[in-house]
């Protein structure tokens, strides 16, 4: 318990199952924005979490910037690809 009996809540950090890795550069951000199509374009609904952080980065293995991550899982990195790719990509591990 914290301080008068109030009780301390801890935040939880919620992960999304799209990540884009990168520091939000202008490739960075059309990679996103490619990803949001995508997902448009198979129907699905889903955030898409942009990590910006460094050390996150590092611990997928990601040296080069954009990188696209399904489930803990880097697609595609160093490179923007295009929405259709992407779709292609994320219907086959979603499958």
């Amino acid at each position: 318990m914290g301080l008068f009996g109030k009780k301390k809540t801890e935040k939880v950090e919620v992960s999304s199952l799209v990540k884009i890795l990168g520091i939000g550069c202008a490739k960075c951000n059309t990679l996103e924005d490619n990803t949001v199509e995508a997902l448009k374009m198979l129907g699905k609904e889903m955030p898409v979490e942009h990590v910006t952080d460094f050390s996150k980065i590092a611990a997928y293995g990601v040296m080069t910037t954009p990188a696209l991550v399904y489930d803990q899982k880097v697609l595609i990195a160093g490179r923007v690809a295009k929405a259709e790719e992407i779709a292609e990509l994320l219907k086959e591990v979603m499958a």
